[in-house]
């Protein structure tokens, strides 16, 4: 299996998380571990024998803690600020195994930067651009800003 890097990390860290007793961690390493085999599972079901790779273990990742994220608002919302804390922690957690996030000017240049490679040059080439950025960013980058930013550039 090429992608193994991440799996691996993921199995080992577990491991260590049991072995000290860290609660918080090994829970949270076991539903990043359950979500993986889930999509494997899936994968294989598609044809895919080897499972989904290292991107889509990253875009697994970041749909989590945009999930604890969601959580977090809701439970403060509620009054329920232990859960929310809970949440925290589970970010921090899932955030070790993904890329250092990029800044408002870093996506800024990755945008003009492919949009320019790739010659977009209106709306109709949203789709491929954000494509490209998905590729070559995942788990660094919020689609959401980049999206918006690659709109705007397009628009004009």
């Amino acid at each position: 299996m090429a992608d193994a890097m991440l799996r691996d990390r993921i199995k080992a860290e577990l491991k260590e998380a049991m072995k000290a007793r860290e609660r918080r961690k090994t829970a949270t390493l076991r539903l990043i571990s359950a979500a993986l085999k889930d999509r494997d599972i899936a994968a294989r079901t598609k044809g895919v024998p080897d499972g989904i790779d290292e991107m889509q273990i990253l875009g697994m990742l970041q749909t989590m803690v945009k999930q604890r994220r969601e959580s977090i608002d809701h439970y403060e919302q509620g009054g329920r600020l232990e859960l929310a804390e809970q949440e925290r922690e589970e970010i921090e957690i899932i955030n070790d195994f993904l890329p250092p996030r990029l800044d408002e000017d870093a996506i800024e240049a990755a945008v003009g930067s492919v949009i320019d490679e790739l010659g977009a040059a209106s709306v109709k080439d949203m789709g491929r651009t954000m494509a490209e950025l998905r590729q070559r960013y995942a788990g660094q980058m919020d689609f959401g800003k980049a999206s918006a930013l690659v709109k705007s550039r397009l628009a004009l």
